[in-house]
């Protein structure tokens, strides 16, 4: 009598499962670091929002740019990082009636996202810059 074996043996299973947790040690902190990195884009429109609410401040502020301007509740938008499900809390600092600002964007914990890691945008006359640091490294 004839057997017919069909199927794979033990060892060529082994062998596939190390092939599989090799590849996902490669590929799966490099997705996590995307995905991060893809949440700046949240950031980024709420500094730009904040930037324009701020601007819209100074210039209706008569002398104290500096110190009503800092406060996001008293601009003309909602404070972003109270939002559903918001990935950042937000701070504006050095307001003058120039148009001279610093708004930060602050990671926080909400799904996994490392606490501390930051967006900024500062805004000179006539220039924006953006940074980052850690995971939002690259942010220009």
């Amino acid at each position: 009598m004839k057997l017919n074996k069909k199927g794979f043996t033990l060892l060529e299973i082994i062998i596939v499962i190390i092939i599989i947790g090799v590849l996902a040690s490669l590929a799966l902190p490099r997705f996590f670091k995307t995905v991060e990195f893809s949440r700046s884009s949240e950031a980024l429109t709420a500094l730009s929002t904040l930037r324009q609410s701020v601007e819209r401040c100074a210039l209706m502020a008569t002398s104290s740019a500096g110190t009503q301007c800092v406060t996001i509740g008293n601009l003309d938008v909602a404070n972003p990082g109270n939002s559903g499900g918001a990935h950042f809390t937000y701070a504006i600092t050095n307001v003058d009636s120039a148009g001279t600002m610093t708004i930060t964007a602050t990671r926080n914990t909400v799904d996994g996202g490392t606490s501390g890691d930051t967006v900024v945008l500062t805004a000179t006359t006539g220039t924006v810059t953006r940074s980052g640091t850690t995971s939002f490294a690259g942010i220009k």
